[in-house]
């Protein structure tokens, strides 16, 4: 069983332009939310799921610029992320989709093996730690789904909505699809992990900044120990909201 992970990326972000080339520490946000899922002991591939745009050449120059064996780049449309999602899993044989978003540069190692594992336990179609109750912070947003999940909206999803967000269809039709959510006894959904508007970078670099230096593969924990610490930081970004769609519960 092949297990893949797509990340959708794009440099069209309308609140904070080009948000996934930011730099921090150096390197590009995207790049570090690359190195983090990298470190994934069940993911056997990565795909960066781009669109034809011609200012997404940006991304696939970045992506030449730092090769990795695991990661490969897939190109498609900018408008039916549905369909660019399709075929990026189809060519590269996906058995198993783990999918998060490109602006979540905190995102944890563990807790997508965590989910990949509790997949393959179970007859599931589709497991999340968003899907129901969200308890870790947005940013630790994880989906994983079969192949065949995919393949069945590919072919059933008409509408646009339905097209323009990858499990839109699954969200609203829960009873056609053995699902999970996975919940952790600590509520931590209060915290914002995510990387949409300045405040949000502002924390995101504090945070790489007192822990990236010393220690390249920080964790969860050890972010939770810094704010535990400097418990003013997680108000940085408090006032932030999201975006009021399906499209952006996953992030």
């Amino acid at each position: 069983m092949k297990i893949v992970c797509i990340i959708q990326a794009r440099v069209g972000s309308t609140r904070l332009p080009k948000k996934i080339l930011l730099k921090v520490q150096e390197k590009e946000i995207l790049i570090h939310v690359l190195e983090r899922v990298l470190r994934s002991k069940m993911i056997d591939e990565i795909i960066v799921a781009t669109t034809t745009n011609p200012n997404d050449e940006q991304i696939v120059k970045l992506l030449h610029e730092h090769p990795h064996s695991k990661i490969k780049i897939s190109r498609g449309s900018e408008e039916d992320v549905l369909d660019r999602y399709y075929q990026a899993a189809k060519d590269t044989g996906a058995d198993i989709i783990v999918r998060i978003t490109s602006d979540c540069p905190l995102i944890d190692w563990d807790l997508i093996d965590q989910i990949i594992v509790e997949f393959q336990k179970g007859e599931y179609d589709y497991i999340s730690n968003v899907l129901d109750k969200r308890t870790y912070p947005r940013g630790l947003d994880v989906e994983c789904f079969s192949f065949e999940v995919l393949d069945k909206m590919q072919k059933i999803c008409k509408e646009k909505r339905e097209r323009e967000h990858v499990t839109t269809y699954i969200r609203e039709n829960r009873a056609m699809f053995r699902t999970k959510n996975i919940e952790q006894d600590v509520d931590l959904s209060n915290l914002r992990w995510t990387l949409d508007e300045a405040d949000d970078l502002k924390l995101i670099t504090i945070i790489y900044n007192k822990l990236y230096q010393n220690k390249f593969d920080f964790n969860t924990e050890d972010i939770i120990s810094l704010i535990n610490k400097e418990p003013e930081l997680a108000y940085i970004n408090k006032h932030v909201e999201q975006k009021k769609n399906i499209h952006n519960e996953v992030n």
